[in-house]
């Protein structure tokens, strides 16, 4: 059951209606990472919430696997607001920090 005020289908929405905001930060990452702003929507609209924030602040937010050419996987971190989905960050997973599946974390003790 889901912690959020929002759910996929409102993130993909917002997407298909242009209604998003790059934070800075996202900006940034993503370029130092070469990962493109097409990716990061192909992600949200093929993707599926895998972990909740309730807590974060200022808006609880989520992370989302998604997958984007030849099936490289893709992790976002956005939140919603207004109806409008907020991209925080955006990286390529990697198998150090997850499992195969990029859905579960390693335990990294």
């Amino acid at each position: 059951m889901s912690t959020l005020p929002y759910t996929i289908k409102e993130l993909r929405t917002a997407c298909e209606q242009k209604r998003i905001i790059w934070r800075e930060h996202a900006a940034d990452r993503m370029l130092g990472r070469g990962i493109l702003r097409s990716e990061v929507i192909r992600g949200i609209m093929r993707g599926e919430i895998i972990e909740e924030y309730p807590k974060d602040y200022p808006i609880p937010s989520c992370l989302i696997l998604g997958f984007v050419k030849a099936g490289k996987p893709i992790h976002v971190v956005c939140s919603m607001e207004d109806n409008y989905i907020y991209i925080i960050t955006a990286y390529e997973p990697n198998l150090f920090k997850w499992e195969n599946d990029f859905k579960t974390r390693r335990n990294t003790l």
